[in-house]
């Protein structure tokens, strides 16, 4: 999948070691709302799970990821989630991180509108959904700029990596 600035690649080994390096640069912003960014993140256990999603991606089932890719610098920027949820739905779940130095230049949005059209036109979905901590405004503000629509806020439904509690905030667009 490609837009003008960005290329979305699914999980693939080759990116592995870029991506622990975007997520260690961006580590201090990533642990307030990213549970799996802890300290005992380590470079295998990263492989680990690239290797996982590449076989949910082949078998279009659990969670996977595609990875940004800025196409004017060839670089590994981030990465735009998909989590199948009900295939019988067709109901699916989107979630991003973006290295902190590439953030508010819309590259999260470009990136949700290439994963929505996969999901919309060649998996048939009929409902998308964006969950976040409702203290995640940044995040929010994506969803919001992405025409996703707020429908739920689930009061003291979460616990941020800080042991924080916080809400959750439900976006959805769907398809009929």
């Amino acid at each position: 999948m490609e837009s003008e600035r960005l290329r979305l690649v699914p999980p693939s080994l080759e990116f592995s070691e870029p991506m622990y390096e975007v997520i260690e640069d961006s580590r201090a912003e990533f642990s307030l709302f990213l549970p799996w960014v802890t300290k005992s993140l380590t470079k295998t256990a990263l492989v680990n799970n690239t290797e996982e999603a590449i076989k949910n991606y082949e078998e279009f089932t659990g969670e996977f990821w595609f990875n940004i890719i800025e196409k004017e610098t060839d670089s590994f920027i981030g990465a735009v989630g998909f989590i199948v949820r009900d295939n019988s739905v067709p109901f699916f779940e989107i979630g991003y991180w973006l290295k902190t130095s590439k953030t508010g230049a819309g590259y999260v949005s470009e990136a949700v509108g290439l994963v929505e059209r996969y999901a919309f036109v060649e998996k048939e979905a009929k409902r998308l959904e964006i969950k976040m901590a409702s203290s995640n405004v940044k995040s929010q503000g994506v969803a919001k700029r992405c025409g996703y629509n707020l429908e739920a806020h689930l009061a003291n439904a979460r616990r941020l990596p800080s042991g924080e509690l916080d809400s959750t905030v439900i976006f959805a667009k769907t398809c009929l």
